[in-house]
């Protein structure tokens, strides 16, 4: 193909990519977006692949073979597993990006890369690997694996601070001898320590965060990986997921009260002392399903919090019908959802969406909190931090300054968990034990099963 075909197929596929990510921001041409993104990157694929000598053959191999992995993950991977899969997709990227740059590297040797090409190349090596080991971490962490809440890290700061050094040490060192690839892959072996020191000690409530930097991570590492390669479009692909994925990454911290330094040195999660549990708990009322469904019968406006007791159990389809049940009855029903609700960004959003939820229904933490005075109830599935008034209420709270869901100004709230047990936070939640709170124990799905039973009956 001419040069000319070349760069009217990058522009194509720049084009695809920018208006699909356009369409990614409403939930009506988000599968619309999605199509044209991977029809962008098909086409980017396709065209650099042919220009590099290879024959079709081995083209439609690996497209074959791609996609038969694609569909499969597809298929297998059920919606409370999304989080996990993001992770591993994050990670893949950075992996991939950083065995391309020193893959190039090794074949320039004879005629290094200029001063450019070598900073990009450090830069995605180090970025590329830190999001590969950071990324298999939170899958850990989002899977609950046992074996890595046990891995400690002693002096952790310090030790990631080391490693940064040593990392742009060693680069300094490349740009000094870019004829030997061995730095680079020494930076690539450091860097991927880095990573799971900066993610190992982040707890699983943190990882809406975690992941939407770690996926601004992966773009970067393909961008600078576009410099190494002089590849225009993998340099615009990687830079709007990398910009989104800040973006992103700064909407998370605005939800959680944290700053983006917190999550570079991976100093979220620290436990920190509360009041005392029992003295809290000491007048919560326990309700029934009947008792929830008598509440819901004679309310004009209901306010839902999901959380992630709501992934856990499987709840959404059970919500969904529980909406459809009060909608015939009349009952307005809206969803109020936090931003860092869940294990990924949009965590809830997607959940609710599976369930065929209108995304009209869905409010954010400002929008919801307007509406929830008027609420005459108000059900909090499976959320606890978001919610907890100490955020308002207590300035040496851990969680003082959190932006939270304001549920405890609905006229009634049932809050529906397994147990007392805390959040993240490790604190004890006073809604639980406000005067206008009930606590319905159980499992998620099985309790909103039982109330939307009890309101047909």
């Amino acid at each position: 193909m001419p040069q000319f075909g070349v760069e009217l197929a990058y522009l194509a596929a720049s084009v695809l990519f920018i208006v699909g990510l356009r369409g990614l921001t409403h939930p009506k041409t988000a599968v619309r977006g999605n199509l044209l993104g991977a029809l962008g990157m098909l086409l980017a694929c396709t065209v650099t692949l042919t220009q590099g000598g290879l024959s079709f053959a081995w083209i439609i191999a690996g497209l074959l073979l791609g996609s038969i992995g694609g569909v499969w993950l597809a298929f297998t991977t059920p919606m409370t597993g999304m989080p996990q899969m993001v992770a591993l997709l994050n990670g893949f990227g950075g992996g991939a990006s950083f065995l391309v740059a020193g893959v190039e590297l090794g074949l320039r040797s004879a005629a290094p890369l200029e001063t450019v090409g070598l900073l990009a190349a450090a830069a995605s090596g180090l970025i590329g690997a830190v999001t590969l080991t950071g990324s298999l971490v939170a899958y850990a962490k989002l899977e609950e694996l046992r074996w890595i809440e046990r891995v400690k890290i002693p002096y952790q700061m310090a030790v990631n601070v080391v490693l940064l050094l040593t990392c742009l040490g060693i680069a300094a060192l490349l740009l000094r001898s870019p004829a030997s690839t061995g730095w680079y892959w020494l930076l690539v072996l450091l860097a991927l320590g880095l990573g799971v020191s900066l993610v190992i000690s982040i707890g699983g409530a943190d990882m809406p965060v975690v992941i939407s930097l770690l996926n601004s991570y992966s773009g970067l590492a393909a961008a600078a990986t576009g410099f190494v390669l002089a590849n225009n479009v993998l340099v615009i692909s990687g830079a709007l997921v990398g910009a989104s994925g800040l973006i992103l990454t700064k909407v998370m911290c605005d939800g959680m009260n944290r700053s983006l330094a917190n999550v570079f040195f991976g100093n979220m999660g620290a436990a920190a002392a509360g009041p005392d549990a029992g003295e809290i708990y000491a007048h919560v009322k326990t309700t029934s399903p009947e008792e929830v469904a008598i509440l819901l019968e004679s309310a004009r406006k209901v306010v839902i919090v999901p959380g992630y007791g709501m992934a856990v159990s499987q709840a959404q389809h059970a919500v969904s019908d529980l909406v459809q049940v009060l909608a015939e009855k009349q009952v307005q029903v809206e969803f109020g959802i936090h931003p860092v609700a869940g294990r990924m960004p949009g965590h809830m959003n997607v959940l609710l969406a599976e369930a065929d939820i209108p995304y009209e229904q869905m409010k954010d933490m400002d929008e919801i909190n307007a509406i929830l005075p008027q609420a005459d109830v108000a059900i909090v599935l499976g959320a606890n931090d978001v919610v907890n008034p100490l955020a308002r209420t207590d300035p040496q709270s851990p969680i003082a300054g959190m932006p939270i869901i304001d549920v405890d100004k609905a006229r009634t709230v049932v809050i529906i968990k397994r147990s007392l047990s805390p959040g993240f936070a490790n604190i004890p939640n006073p809604l639980f034990a406000a005067p206008n709170a009930l606590m319905l124990y159980g499992d998620g799905r099985k309790a909103v099963q039982e109330i939307t039973n009890a309101l047909k009956a």
